[in-house]
């Protein structure tokens, strides 16, 4: 057996194995590491491209990154933080949390830092895959893709965007070295970034420039520090946190009925958004370009109580022209007016539905899963895909939310994963893949589901559709309902794979 550092010998004298291999080490595959070693399952590594762990909380480090869901629930159930400063978490209180997970739950020694997968093959004759990193090729029975889907920055396609002379950087790959102050900065985008980078760097530029494609729907922000008082009580009857946790999960669990079934019922919330917004904006053109022309929740709803203030300062002037180029010395609109400026920060979001990962991922019939998707990421309960055995993902297609922690969707399909590999091993399975059937029908099921959803019938134009037009990113119901057809793996719908066997017999049997 191969060391658990995944150091261990290969076969036959080949490449270093190990009998599953995990990609990321955010909460995705933390908490499938944490699972393992639970089960006395020591055979794995966890792959991360980054210095340290978290993912998306190591990597997004720009001004006045903080997380918009609730900080008890934006964490694993079991190991709840009796610790956080506020109500919403800090990125560098989330990526000091996961970092400790990871040390107290023995995973640091899995995890191979610095190591960026390049491109993965399943090896038939094997039953196995074959995974080429930036410092080597190492195989395994077994791969977990947790990467997530905020982990591939994505620039917008604009004309001369590399010709501009001065700093240039994603908002997820923050230059830190750039002093802003006393400078003209230019913001791209006006998502859940941009509404967190903006109020925080206004005070210290000359003038910011904040270019707006579609307004977002901004609501008041109930954050708040936590009392020295609230953590000692947490800390001496975890039971209390327990309990705040549970609340606050139902809580956020009521918005998806009006989101799944009465969209219209959101007009309310819409409501408190406007007085929200001319609480603070008092100029009438200025109202009228942040005020959507679309429902709330269509796009992500951003909590913050800086953004509109932010934006009504003399120093910052919202441009909903669209841009016709960039220029060494700023920005040209459609109108023909250039926008000077210094810096240039990038608030444009990720590879959501067009998954970089994808085109990395080869299966039994040589095909890359990004050819087999065809701009249509799918899989068989966000997480198998046919022809690709073996591969489980952890927050694939249709996981994504609009309401709730992702963390509780994480850990549903942790359990599914993890009862998988129990079934394989208790019944001496070396490889499963999920039948075309199987997979058909649950998305199918999906995409019947996302119709009357605000998300597909909001009015707006948003990174949850893909290049066919689908909804391939969000899940369209109740969390909970997730977590009932994860909780228990459906060994039906899956096909188990000779090993070893020549062409003629290498067709699939039944579990």
């Amino acid at each position: 057996m191969s060391t658990g550092n995944g150091q261990g010998a290969g076969g036959n004298g080949s490449a270093p194995h190990v009998d599953i291999a995990i990609v990321g080490s955010g909460f995705a595959g933390l908490g499938m590491g944490y699972r393992l070693k639970q089960e006395g399952v020591d055979d794995f590594v966890i792959l991360e491209r980054g210095d340290d762990v978290g993912g998306t909380w190591w990597w997004n480090t720009y001004p006045g990154c903080q997380c918009d869901i609730p900080s008890h629930l934006y964490s694993f159930s079991f190991a709840p933080n009796p610790e956080w400063s506020r109500t919403y978490p800090l990125q560098r209180e989330i990526q000091s949390y996961l970092h400790d997970c990871a040390e107290k739950f023995g995973l640091l020694p899995y995890i191979q830092f610095g190591r960026e997968v390049k491109r993965v093959q399943w090896d038939e004759e094997h039953a196995r895959w074959e995974i080429e990193t930036s410092s080597g090729t190492i195989t395994a029975r077994v791969l977990v893709g947790g990467q997530g889907g905020l982990s591939e920055p994505r620039l917008a396609d604009i004309p001369g965007r590399d010709s501009f002379a001065g700093p240039s950087f994603h908002s997820a790959q923050w230059d830190h070295s750039v002093d802003l102050k006393g400078k003209k900065v230019t913001v791209l985008g006006t998502g859940a970034s941009a509404i967190q980078i903006v109020p925080t760097i206004q005070p210290d530029v000359e003038a910011l420039h904040v270019f707006q494609r579609t307004p977002p729907w901004v609501v008041p922000h109930s954050d708040r520090a936590i009392t020295e008082l609230e953590r000692r009580l947490f800390r001496r009857f975890p039971a209390l946190q327990r309990r705040v946790r549970r609340n606050v999960y139902w809580l956020r669990e009521l918005l998806a009925l009006p989101m799944t079934r009465r969209p219209n019922v959101l007009k309310v919330l819409e409501s408190r958004a406007i007085a929200h917004m001319r609480k603070s904006i008092k100029d009438p053109e200025l109202q009228r370009k942040l005020t959507p022309d679309y429902r709330i929740g269509c796009k992500r709803i951003l909590p913050s109580n800086q953004w509109y203030p932010a934006l009504a300062k003399p120093n910052v002037n919202v441009v909903t022209e669209g841009i016709a180029e960039i220029r060494p010395e700023g920005i040209v609109t459609a109108d023909g007016a250039l926008h000077e400026c210094d810096v240039i920060v990038h608030a444009t979001g990720f590879h959501v539905t067009d998954i970089p990962f994808a085109r990395r991922v080869i299966g039994r019939d040589g095909r890359s899963l990004h050819d087999v998707w065809s701009g249509s990421p799918q899989a068989y309960k966000g997480t198998a895909v046919p022809g690709y055995p073996n591969l489980f993902f952890l927050l694939g297609p249709n996981t994504g939310l609009g309401h709730n922690s992702i963390v509780y969707m994480i850990e549903a399909q942790i359990a599914y994963v993890m009862d998988a590999l129990r079934t394989m091993r208790q019944s001496d399975t070396h490889a499963l893949a999920v039948r075309p059937e199987a997979f058909r029908f649950w998305n199918d099921a999906v995409q019947r589901r996302l119709p009357p959803t605000v998300w597909n019938s909001g009015g707006c134009s948003s990174w949850y559709i893909d290049a066919n037009g689908l909804n391939t990113t969000i899940w369209p119901d109740f969390t909970w309902r997730f977590r009932q057809v994860t909780r228990k793996f459906d060994v039906a719908a899956y096909e188990r794979l000779p090993v070893g066997a020549s062409d003629a017999e290498r067709a699939t049997v039944a579990v």
